[in-house]
């Protein structure tokens, strides 16, 4: 197995070769093909989260271990089964979700297709597959991550391993440098969407950033009916504000105006204070921002990861009755529902970039550099 792998924090990242692993049990191994470059991506390359305040979280506090393989929007055909896999796609997703927890148990209990040859988009966010958690279907909230491209080499390897086969997902005749990036782009912006409605169609609803993420949601949102005279998207690059307002926003503001001069701008577009906003950057001033223009009763989904931190008032908060949400990802249900979306071609794809595997380094960099509009995708 080939891999691009981060080394060495905020170092090139390195070609490494290990043995493909000796598939078990309910194992699938799946060949890459697509996998999409995210910003967490890049935080994991530098090697450290920014906490506010002047504090860091190290990627090494989370237990990871170097040399990884980074990538978790991966799509690939199924390579090898495990002994115990076909029987497992045959039974589904067996007792996940049958203690009536939300968030996948249906549709883990369906049969999964597997055959050597499937193309597959592949749910990175892995726990540990028996917690309250895990069989609820919200892998992603599981206290002990198994998650690809982090904990485990992810899509910049050339083979990944799955450890069940609920985890794939049928892309049907989607491009796959699309598909790949609903597992963590498109089921994020479902999981954060989904926090802040039921709003009326016609209801004002702000996404903070038209990045990868910021342009899915515009897509999720036309898909689900939401107006597009109601979608207002700020970003700081103009090229992203153009590709905001080709996806279906009817504004798109320039973030990098001073702060109190952009809250009165989201005002005025808004017609006055809005239900729901959801920060795709989420740092200090999106933050202050995202609060500043909520109104009474109003949701607040802080999605991104670029840090810093937010002071408001506790009193302030009581009388204004709104809610502040992280969101980390999504679960397996929401993976499903977005593609399925696609599949019934309600969903425009987001704009990408294809690039060769063996660019992967160059790819990040330009990442870095903030010259890339929607995702940067490579393949093999």
């Amino acid at each position: 197995m080939e891999a691009w792998a981060v080394v060495e924090h905020n170092q090139p990242l390195q070609k490494i070769h290990e043995p493909l692993p000796q598939l078990q049990g309910s194992e699938v191994l799946i060949q890459v093909s697509h996998c999409a470059i995210c910003h967490s991506d890049l935080h994991f390359w530098e090697g450290f989260y920014d906490l506010g305040g002047g504090k860091r979280f190290n990627i090494s506090d989370r237990g990871v271990k170097l040399p990884r393989a980074i990538g978790h929007e991966i799509a690939g055909v199924v390579a090898q089964l495990g002994p115990d896999a076909a029987a497992a796609a045959a039974g589904g997703g067996g007792d996940a979700g049958a203690d009536g927890g939300s968030g996948g148990g249906a549709a883990d209990a369906d049969a999964v297709s597997l055959a050597v040859g499937d193309r597959k988009i592949v749910y990175p966010w892995l726990g540990c597959g028996q917690c309250r958690r895990c069989l609820q279907g919200d892998d992603h909230l599981c206290g002990s991550q198994r998650s690809l491209g982090v904990m485990q080499h992810g899509g910049f390897a050339s083979h990944v391993v799955v450890p069940h086969p609920k985890y794939l997902v049928d892309p049907g005749s989607v491009d796959p440098a699309v598909a790949c990036t609903f597992a963590c782009s498109g089921l994020t912006v479902l999981s954060a969407l989904t926090k802040i409605l039921p709003l009326a169609p016609t209801d004002p609803i702000v996404l903070v950033g038209a990045g990868g993420l910021g342009l899915a949601a515009i897509s999720v949102l036309r898909a689900k009916g939401h107006a597009s005279s109601a979608i207002i998207s700020i970003d700081l690059k103009p090229e992203n504000r153009a590709a905001a307002v080709k996806a279906g926003a009817a504004t798109a503001l320039d973030g990098g105006q001073p702060g109190p001069d952009l809250a009165a701008d989201v005002l005025k577009a808004a017609g006055g204070p809005v239900l729901g906003v959801v920060d795709f950057v989420n740092n200090s001033s999106t933050a202050a921002l995202a609060y500043a223009v909520l109104g009474k009763g109003g949701k607040m989904v802080q999605v991104g990861v670029m840090g810093g931190e937010l002071t408001l008032s506790l009193v302030n908060l009581i009388f204004k009755g709104a809610t502040i949400m992280g969101n980390n990802t999504g679960n397996l249900a929401a993976l499903r529902e977005v593609t399925d979306l696609a599949r019934q071609q309600k969903l425009a794809p987001i704009p990408v970039t294809t690039v060769p595997w063996d660019q992967a380094n160059e790819a990040l960099m330009r990442l870095r550099d903030g010259k890339v509009t929607g995702r940067i995708v490579l393949v093999r």
